[in-house]
């Protein structure tokens, strides 16, 4: 779904960039998108006009021929002061320790991997993020935090010189219809820290979960608060029935056809790009746990399998191992 209004993206910002035949492939670390693109570009962290990536065609990752993931989710907790009803997390996962972190951090950064997404469970518990943040970026790495955004407003400041992207998770464009989902107090500490993840100058967006009881209202008021708040778009991720999802799914997951209806219009007239991440889309997508073992979406993103543990950069590897090739 592409937006008609860009005009948030015209500034300088760091993407992810693989050559991909004659030209390249470029990951961007705010939206998750891989664009292609008829120009050569570097291999590795690249600064490019957001309002150039935006307008190159989209390029679904399994569609580019590569040995590893074009960008993975690592989540290096299982810790979360929130407890969302559609978590993919896994409770029962351990989390590593901080050598372990650190290990697996430097296996992503010697990688080929374009992109690593941080989230949780919550990133921003982590005392030690900048520093893993600055291990991955050292090694060429596009890197983006998602984050329920309660603890933002205090660890922005610190993420400002390191992050490339940040993405926020809202469930309502208000303290009523976010904090229904999530608790009392969180939609007021989340637009704090938008506020100053926007004040230092940090590339930002808001996700919110498309469910069936997310109502037309409550979408256009998402995309206004968006535009108020001076964020770089709003992305609607298809819920997944993985993790305490799974228990919604009946209830709340809508099709793919029904969620682009329910996102058309709005796609063309928001102030501020509007974004759909379809179920299908999300198939095939790695993941990393706090337990160091890589997951991969299965196709349709219907339930997630559990592969193998990241040992060495080549346990990234999309091969005949897990059927991803």
């Amino acid at each position: 779904m592409t937006p008609s209004s860009p005009a948030t993206t015209t500034t300088m910002r760091t993407f992810a960039a693989r050559k991909h035949g004659n030209a390249s492939v470029v990951h961007d670390p705010l939206t998750g998108l891989t664009h292609r693109t008829g120009l050569t570009l570097g291999s590795g962290r690249v600064r490019l006009s957001g309002t150039d990536v935006a307008s190159w065609p989209e390029i679904h990752p399994a569609a580019v021929q590569t040995k590893v993931p074009i960008s993975v989710c690592w989540s290096p907790l299982v810790r979360c002061n929130l407890a969302c009803p559609y978590c993919l997390d896994d409770k029962a996962v351990l989390e590593l320790g901080r050598a372990e972190r650190y290990r697996i951090a430097n296996l992503l950064a010697d990688s080929q991997v374009l992109g690593v997404d941080i989230s949780g469970g919550e990133p921003l518990l982590l005392r030690d993020l900048p520093d893993l943040i600055d291990v991955l970026v050292a090694g060429g790495r596009a890197v983006s935090v998602t984050t329920n955004g309660t603890h933002l407003a205090r660890r922005a400041e610190a993420l400002a010189t390191r992050v490339d992207a940040i993405r926020i998770s809202l469930d309502g464009p208000d303290a009523e219809r976010h904090d229904r989902w999530r608790g009392a107090g969180s939609f007021d500490h989340a637009i704090a820290g938008i506020r100053e993840a926007i004040a230092q100058d940090i590339p930002t967006q808001i996700q919110a979960v498309l469910l069936r009881s997310t109502d037309q209202a409550s979408i256009r008021a998402m995309a206004d608060l968006a535009a108020t708040l001076g964020v770089s778009g709003v992305t609607f991720l298809q819920m997944l029935p993985i993790g305490d999802g799974a228990a919604l799914a009946d209830d709340e997951q809508l099709t793919d056809n029904e969620a682009l209806a329910l996102l058309a219009e709005l796609s063309t007239t928001a102030a501020v790009p509007v974004r759909l991440r379809i179920r299908e889309a999300a198939g095939g997508f790695t993941v990393i746990r706090a337990d160091g073992q890589i997951w991969r979406n299965q196709p349709g993103a219907h339930a997630i399998s559990s592969l193998h543990p990241l040992l060495t950069a080549s346990d990234l590897a999309l091969t005949t191992r897990d059927g991803s090739a």
